[in-house]
C-alpha cells in the first residue's frame, strides 16, 4: 500500500526534526546487523581452528566472538532507549497536531464529522502510527542487511551451496508477494472496523440518557453487538493470512536447510567442505529466513499504521469553511454595529435559510428575533458569530466585514450564548474564568453575583471551588446556565447574542436573570432569539422574521398593540400562561 503525497508529507514532518538522531540509530542498527553477520564466520572460524589444534588461533575467534556479542548487546540497549523517546517525542508531537486541528475546524465540519470518529483518530489510528515509528526502523534496516549480507557471505562461503539454497527464494518472493497483498486487504478492513467500533460506543455513551429513557438498551446492544462481531471477523481473516504466511516461511526455509545438508553432505564425502563451513552456511541459511518471518509481522503492522496515517492526514488536510484572512484587519475594542447586507445562506444546496436578509443593527442596540421555528433566527446568531459565512452577501462589525476579522478578535468582541453553553469538569470558578483566564478571584465572584449566581454558589459544600462534575452534572440546568451568563459578563464582549439562553430556567429563576440582563447588556450591543416573550420585553427592538424575512421591526410595545405577527405571537404566549 502505497502513501498519498499528504501522508509522505505528514510523516516527512514529523520526522525532519530528528534527522539526525535517526541517522544516528541506522548507524547502530547497521553496526548491529554487521556483528550479528560475522558470528557464524567466526563459528566456521572456531570449528576449523579447533580441528587444527592451534589454540591460540581458537583464543582469538573466541575473543572476536565476544566483542561482536558485546557490539549487539551495546547497540541493542542504544537502539531501544533512544529509538522509544523519540518514537514517543513524534506521537506526543501528533496528538498535539490533530487536537488543534480538531480545534480549528468549523461546526460544519464537526456536524458531519461524528465524535466517535475523532476519538478513533486519536486513539487507536495514532497509537498504530506509533507501532510503524518504534518498529519500523529497527526491522526494515536489520532486515536488509541481514538477506544481503548473507546472501553475499553464502556465496562467497562456497558459491555450490548458495545455488543450492537459492533454489528456494522464488518460493519465498511468491509467498511474500501474495502477503503483502491479502494483508493489505485484510488490515484495511481492521482498522475500518475498529473505527466503527469506537464510534459506535462512543456515540451510544453520549446518548445513554435517551437510550434508557427510551428502555433502548436491547438495540443499542443488538447494534454493537453486529458491530464488534465485524470487528471480530475482520481480525479472524487478517490472522488467518498471517497463519499460513508463517509456516509457508519456516517450511520454505527449512527446505533450503535440507536441501543445502544433502547438498553439502555429497560435496563433505570428497572432502570439498569444511565441517565450519557447512556450520557456518547452515546459520546464514537460517539467518536468511529469520527476517522473513519478522518481515511478516511487521508488514501486518505497517498495513495497519499506513491506513492510519492515511486517516490521520485525511484530518490534517481539511480545510476549514471558516477561515482567518491572511492579512487581517487592524481591529482592537469595537463599538458594536452590525450590519447584514444582502445575505443569502442555507444548510442544504436548494433550500434557502436567509434569501438576501439585509439589516442594520446600531451600536448599543438590543434587539429581539422572534418567529416560528426555521425563520431563521439561530442562522443570523451564527452568521453573526461567524460559526459560518454566507454563500452571498456580507456580514459587518463596524463596516468591517467579518471575513476580514482575525478570529481572536471577532471571539473577543462577539460572543454567543446559547442554551447548551458547555460546563466543564472542574471548580465553578475554573468554569466563570474560562471567559476570561486571566480574571482574579475577586472578578469572578463579581460577574457571579451580577447575575444572581452567587446565591446558588454560597450555598454549595465547597462554594467557588465546589466540582462541578462531568458536563456539570452536579448542577441543575438553571444553575448550569448562571454560571454561563457569569462567564460571558467575564469576558465581556462589545457583542452578545442570547441563543434562547433563558428556556432551560424556570420562572422565578428567569426573573433573576432579567434582572441582572439589565446590568449585562449595558453599553454593549444585544441580539436577544427567545420564544418567552417576557425575555424579548427589555429589548429596545423587535425583528419578526417569517422564512428568513423580516416581516415587522418595532419597539415592543408598539407591536404588540397592533395586528401584526408579533401582536398574534403576544396573545398566543399569553393564553399559554394560563
Amino acid at each position: 500500500m502505497g502513501l498519498r503525497a499528504p501522508s509522505r508529507r505528514l510523516l516527512a514532518d514529523l520526522l525532519r526534526p530528528w534527522r539526525w538522531w535517526i541517522a544516528l540509530l541506522v548507524v547502530v542498527v547497521v553496526a548491529e546487523a554487521l556483528a550479528r553477520l560475522v558470528i557464524p564466520l567466526l563459528v566456521q572460524r572456531v570449528l576449523d581452528d579447533g580441528l587444527t589444534g592451534d589454540r591460540s588461533l581458537l583464543y582469538r575467534s573466541l575473543a572476536w566472538m565476544a566483542v561482536a556479542i558485546v557490539v549487539q548487546i551495546v547497540g541493542r540497549v542504544v537502539f531501544l532507549r533512544r529509538s522509544g523517546r523519540i518514537g514517543n517525542e513524534i506521537l506526543l508531537e501528533l496528538r498535539r497536531r490533530l487536537f488543534r486541528k480538531f480545534q480549528q475546524l468549523d461546526p460544519t465540519f464537526h456536524d458531519r464529522y461524528t465524535s466517535g470518529r475523532a476519538v478513533s483518530r486519536m486513539t487507536s489510528d495514532v497509537e498504530a502510527v506509533q507501532e510503524l515509528v518504534l518498529q519500523g526502523l529497527d526491522v526494515v534496516v536489520i532486515a536488509i542487511l541481514t538477506i544481503i549480507g548473507s546472501s553475499a557471505i553464502m556465496i562467497s562461503l562456497d558459491w555450490r551451496l548458495a545455488l543450492i539454497a537459492f533454489l528456494t527464494y522464488p518460493l519465498l518472493y511468491l509467498l511474500m508477494r501474495w502477503f503483502a497483498r491479502a494483508s493489505t486487504r485484510a488490515f484495511r478492513a481492521v482498522r475500518t472496523r475498529s473505527a466503527i467500533v469506537i464510534v459506535q460506543f462512543v456515540e451510544t455513551m453520549t446518548g445513554i440518557k435517551a437510550v434508557q429513557a427510551f428502555r433502548r438498551e436491547p438495540r443499542s446492544a443488538g447494534i454493537f453487538g453486529e458491530v464488534a462481531r465485524d470487528y471480530r471477523d475482520a481480525n479472524v481473516r487478517a490472522m488467518r493470512i498471517f497463519a499460513r504466511a508463517m509456516p509457508g516461511i519456516q517450511f520454505i526455509g527449512n527446505l533450503g536447510i535440507a536441501l543445502v545438508v544433502a547438498g553439502g553432505g555429497f560435496l563433505a564425502v570428497g572432502g570439498d567442505v569444511s565441517v565450519g563451513t557447512m556450520a557456518a552456511f547452515v546459520l546464514y541459511l537460517r539467518m536468511f529466513f529469520d527476517p522473513m518471518q519478522d518481515l511478516s509481522q511487521f508488514i501486518s503492522t505497517l498495513q495497519s499504521a499506513l491506513t492510519a496515517l492515511e486517516k490521520v492526514s485525511s484530518v490534517m488536510e481539511e480545510e476549514p469553511a471558516v477561515r482567518d484572512p491572511e492579512t487581517p484587519a487592524r481591529f482592537d475594542r469595537a463599538e458594536g454595529r452590525i450590519q447584514l447586507d444582502g445575505v443569502d445562506f442555507a444548510y442544504v444546496e436548494g433550500v434557502p435559510v436567509l434569501p438576501g436578509l439585509t439589516l442594520d443593527i446600531p451600536a448599543g442596540q438590543t434587539v429581539a428575533l422572534v418567529g416560528t421555528t426555521g425563520a431563521g433566527k439561530t442562522t443570523i446568531a451564527k452568521l453573526i458569530a461567524r460559526f459560518y459565512d454566507p454563500q452571498a452577501g456580507t456580514v459587518r462589525l463596524d463596516d468591517c466585514d467579518v471575513r476580514d476579522l482575525a478570529d481572536v478578535d471577532l471571539r473577543r468582541n462577539v460572543t454567543l450564548l446559547t442554551q447548551e453553553n458547555f460546563i466543564f469538569a472542574g471548580s465553578i470558578a475554573d468554569n466563570i474564568a474560562f471567559g476570561r483566564p486571566g480574571a482574579s478571584r475577586g472578578e469572578i465572584e463579581a460577574a457571579a453575583r451580577a447575575v444572581g449566581a452567587d446565591t446558588f454558589i454560597e450555598e454549595m459544600p465547597e462554594g467557588y471551588d465546589t466540582d462541578t462534575g462531568k458536563r456539570g452534572s452536579r448542577l441543575s440546568a438553571g444553575q448550569r446556565q448562571l454560571l454561563a451568563f457569569s462567564r460571558v459578563l467575564l469576558a465581556d464582549p462589545r457583542v452578545l447574542i442570547l441563543d434562547e439562553a433563558t428556556s432551560s430556567l424556570d420562572i422565578p429563576t428567569e426573573r433573576l436573570v432579567q434582572r441582572a440582563l439589565a446590568t449585562v447588556l449595558r453599553d454593549r450591543t444585544a441580539i436577544i432569539i427567545a420564544h418567552r416573550l417576557s425575555t424579548v420585553e427589555i429589548a429596545d427592538r423587535v425583528l419578526v422574521l417569517q422564512h428568513g424575512r423580516i416581516v415587522e421591526d418595532g419597539r415592543p410595545a408598539d407591536l404588540v398593540r397592533g395586528e401584526g405577527r408579533y401582536a398574534e405571537l403576544h396573545r398566543a404566549w399569553i393564553a399559554s400562561l394560563a
